[in-house]
C-alpha cells in the first residue's frame, strides 16, 4: 500500500489536526464529536487504531504525559515523515475525480492547506475553481443531451447537482477574493 493510499479521510484529518498542535486522542474525540469534523469519525473506535497506524507508518509519535497522575496521557505530535506525508497530500492538484468523487476530502485539504502559505491556498482555490466550472459545464451538458428522457425529478436531481456546483464556483471566487484582500493582493 502506497503512502497516498495508506492516507484515509480519518487518518488524513487526524495528521491535519496533529500536524496544526500536538493533541490526545481524547483531544482529537472532543473535536470530532463537537464540529464538522465529525464527518470523519467521533468513534474511539476509529480514532485509536487510526492514531496507532499513523503511528506504526511513522507520522506521528506519542510521548506520554501526567504519569503521576490517575490520567495519565499520550500526546501525539507530527514528525518529520508525517509533515512530509501531509504537504504531499496537500499539494497535489483538485482534479475532476476529487470534486465528484471526493468532496469532503478537497474541503478537508483545503481546512489544512495555509500551513503550506497563502500561495498554495491562492492556488488550491483557483484549481477549485475551474474544476468546479468544468463540472458544471459537463453537467449543464448531460442535462441538454438527456432532456427527453429526464422525468421531471430526475431533471431536477441533475439541476440540483448545476445548482450545487455553481455554489462552489461562486464560494471559490468569494474565497479567492477575501484572501486577496487579507493579503493586501
Amino acid at each position: 500500500m502506497n503512502d497516498h493510499d495508506a492516507l484515509t479521510p480519518l487518518r488524513l484529518a487526524i495528521l491535519g489536526l496533529i500536524g496544526m498542535h500536538p493533541q490526545s486522542g481524547y483531544d482529537l474525540k472532543k473535536v470530532f464529536e463537537t464540529t464538522p469534523m465529525g464527518n470523519f469519525s467521533s468513534s474511539p473506535g476509529a480514532i485509536y487504531p487510526a492514531l496507532k497506524g499513523l503511528g506504526e507508518r511513522g507520522w506521528i509519535y506519542g510521548q506520554p504525559e501526567h504519569l503521576e497522575t490517575l490520567r495519565p496521557r499520550l500526546v501525539y505530535s507530527i514528525t518529520d515523515e508525517g509533515e512530509r506525508i501531509l504537504t504531499t497530500e496537500l499539494e497535489r492538484p483538485v482534479t475532476h475525480e476529487d470534486m465528484i468523487w471526493h468532496f469532503d476530502l478537497v474541503m478537508l485539504r483545503f481546512a489544512f492547506i495555509e500551513r503550506l502559505g497563502h500561495a498554495q491556498a491562492l492556488r488550491f482555490l483557483d484549481e477549485f475553481r475551474i474544476e468546479a466550472a468544468a463540472y458544471v459545464e459537463y453537467l449543464e451538458g448531460l442535462r441538454d443531451s438527456m432532456r427527453e428522457h429526464l422525468t421531471p425529478c430526475g431533471r431536477l436531481a441533475l439541476e440540483h447537482g448545476i445548482q450545487g456546483s455553481a455554489g462552489n464556483v461562486r464560494w471559490a471566487e468569494y474565497a479567492i477574493n477575501e484572501l486577496r484582500m487579507l493579503l493586501g493582493k
